[in-house]
């Protein structure tokens, strides 16, 4: 997979389409949750997008200290359906946590996970904290790398 790294700014036309697609396919119809996707958010995120032979099927979406949490974040944390056998996952995440690592300076990172996919970012250095709560109707729990 090859692993794109952009600002807002720097995504072409073709690729905020390709992430805005690959997020309502994954996010509204395959997990049936009408939500407010387009957020005003993605303005300040960094966007990392994972590319197998040209189609987009791994995005993450990672914001600096005090953009959206008081620690580094990551959100929006997917793999197309068809490539999730592959470990796309696990690529784009150790990519993700990598370039908030570099690019701001801190290995402290906080996500609002899923609570299914608590092993899965385990595995990558999260813990829990706090209860769990629902958003968007989907069990999520906070998770902090330190």
């Amino acid at each position: 997979m090859e692993i794109k790294i952009r600002t807002f700014e720097q995504l072409s036309q073709q690729e905020l389409y390709k992430v805005l697609q690959l997020r309502a396919e994954v996010f509204v119809v395959e997990q049936n949750c009408v939500y407010q996707d387009i957020d005003g958010k993605d303005e300040k995120a960094l966007h990392i997008l994972g590319f197998e032979n040209n189609e987009l099927v791994a995005y993450t979406r990672c914001f600096k200290p005090g953009d959206y949490f008081e620690n580094a974040s990551i959100g929006r944390v997917i793999v197309k359906e068809n490539y999730r056998k592959f470990g796309y996952g696990h690529q784009i995440m150790k990519a993700s946590v990598e370039e908030i690592e570099n690019r701001y300076n801190t290995s402290a990172i906080k996500l609002s996970a899923q609570q299914y996919l608590t092993q899965f970012y385990e595995s990558h250095g999260f813990h829990i904290t706090g209860e769990g709560y629902l958003e968007d109707g989907i069990p999520h729990i906070a998770m902090i790398k330190e």
